[in-house]
């Protein structure tokens, strides 16, 4: 009988000496068999499931809320299962083959831009892939909607799209809706406090500054940060009481930032001590046109009230960090009066005594793209074609690539496409990363020539595997027609590197495969 000991009389072993048993080993235990712990094991099992008692019925989640947007065309909804379950290949070859991961997020703007609702039995996939990659999880949760928090509360695998979603979900009063608003304000969770600031600072600059200078002296030095961050919105001169205020703050993150958001107001009185310390630094010597830097040689208390750091990084020196500093936050438009009122383009051909033309040059960067000036942005940008404009220069190209972002698109494109023309594509990565998507046809033209260029050269295209990247993402798609010459196998020379011929034509071949897919990706999402 299952449950008998060696003896022979049938026994109810308790559950916890069966597993202690099971744990040492009959053999250390002589009045039990193997057998006869399996046997007894099995009764107990089924014994203690008959014995439980029905628990009560978990209550069920609330329904879905409603996505009231369209539903994707069939073609884009297979398409969009394709993407989702793709797998990367091997990290050293790629083949002909299209890498569909590197075009999700794309396929997800351009369904975002449609205002399409997902298939709700994507949502996991979709949710699945947001969470290996942060650069998908704007466009996804867009794309997922409502219902990508309702599956977020029910599977912690997905808590990011809670963090994502400034308040999670919850619905926030209307901005005109005031007490709502400061109820809201004064007894909400720091995510619904984040999320309420933002909205009512978008709608109103005042009542939502207001709303911050009320609780501002009980906020913690994390939260007054974030606070204060959801200024640039709408920074405007009226926000400068309270940023001065803001400047003899506890928290030095607070002070830097106040003093940033000051600097940005040309006319407040920050932007104006600045540049007077600035200017009083710099002088144009009329006899040699040549301009003089005498950099400072304290930085004195009233200096760090302002957001100027005394400490320079390790291997800067002193004054020249220093200088730096007062360069970035003074307003640009007090330097043509400085320089006997010459134009933004006069002043940076000006040639600058005892090497300090990079630093004050760095700095006229730094406050340009802070102050989004395209006339100072264009003037140190410079021409494309300048020999010294890939470098070294008075301009490096990380900060060449962040003066193009002030400009138009167009222009844009038209000074890299100028760049790449004159200089290659070996330093033009930067610079492509700032250029609207797709790339216009004269920047496109310009990056496929200076491809075809580098194979003609005999090098390997992995050289060029960046751009190449780049360009599977952005060019746009009707540049495959021009591509298609370039699929096939060109003839190697004696200096050529071994093989290099067939690797670009597959390079060449997956690049316009990509683009073909994107253009049927494309199609597939226009409606009808």
């Amino acid at each position: 009988m299952a449950g008998s000991t060696a003896g022979g009389s049938p026994t109810s072993t308790p559950w916890d000496d069966l597993v202690t048993t099971a744990l040492l080993g009959t053999d250390r235990r002589s009045t039990i068999t193997p057998e006869a712990l399996l046997d007894e094991a099995a009764t107990q099992t089924v014994r203690r499931r008959a014995g439980l008692r029905p628990a009560p019925a978990a209550t069920l989640p609330e329904p879905a809320p409603a996505d009231p947007r369209p539903a994707l065309p069939s073609a884009a909804r297979s398409r969009l299962t394709m993407l989702l379950t793709d797998r990367p290949g091997t990290p050293t070859r790629r083949g002909t083959a299209p890498d569909l991961l590197e075009l999700l997020p794309q396929w997800l703007a351009t369904a975002n831009d449609h205002g399409y609702a997902p298939p709700p039995e994507l949502l996991p996939a979709l949710l699945d892939a947001a969470r290996g990659r942060t650069d998908l999880r704007q466009g996804a949760l867009t794309f997922a909607g409502p219902r990508a928090l309702w599956l977020a509360r029910l599977n912690p695998d997905w808590k990011f799209a809670l963090r994502a979603t400034p308040g999670a979900g919850t619905a926030l009063p209307a901005p005109e809706e005031t007490e709502e608003v400061e109820r809201l304000w004064e007894e909400g969770l720091f995510a619904e406090r984040v999320a309420l600031l933002a909205a009512v600072r978008a709608h109103n600059a005042e009542t939502a500054r207001d709303l911050l200078e009320k609780t501002w002296s009980k906020e913690r030095a994390e939260d007054r940060l974030m606070f204060l961050d959801s200024l640039r919105t709408g920074l405007n001169d009226a926000d400068e009481p309270f940023l001065e205020r803001a400047l003899t703050d506890r928290s030095r993150n607070v002070r830097a930032t106040a003093a940033e958001l000051l600097s940005a107001l040309p006319h407040s009185a920050l932007a104006g001590r600045m540049a007077d310390r600035a200017l009083s630094c710099v002088a144009l010597d009329r006899t040699t046109g040549t301009v003089v830097v005498e950099a400072p040689h304290e930085c004195d208390v009233a200096m760090e009230r302002d957001g100027v750091v005394a400490k320079p990084p390790a291997g800067r020196g002193e004054r020249s960090w220093w200088l730096g500093q007062l360069t970035e936050a003074a307003p640009l438009g007090r330097w043509p009066a400085r320089f006997g009122d010459r134009t933004p383009e006069e002043i940076v051909a000006l040639p600058v005594a005892d090497d300090w033309r990079g630093e004050l040059h760095a700095g006229w960067c730094r406050a340009a793209v802070r102050q989004r000036d395209i006339g100072w942005s264009r003037a140190l940008l410079g021409s494309a074609t300048a020999p010294d404009a890939a470098g070294p220069g008075a301009v490096s190209l990380a900060e060449r690539s962040k003066l193009l972002a002030a400009l138009p698109a167009a222009d844009r494109a038209e000074w890299v496409a100028g760049f790449i023309a004159a200089h290659g594509l070996s330093e033009a990565f930067q610079l492509l990363g700032v250029c609207a998507t797709p790339w216009a046809p004269p920047l496109g033209r310009a990056v496929v020539d200076a491809l075809n260029i580098a194979r003609d050269a005999g090098s390997y295209p992995w050289s060029f595997s960046g751009v190449m990247g780049l360009a599977e993402r952005c060019l746009d798609p009707e540049e495959a027609v021009r591509l298609e010459g370039l699929t096939a196998a060109v003839e190697e020379t004696e200096d050529t590197a071994p093989g290099a011929g067939g690797y670009w034509a597959e390079a060449f071949q997956r690049l316009v495969g990509t683009l073909r897919l994107r253009r049927a990706m494309r199609q597939e999402l226009t409606p009808a």
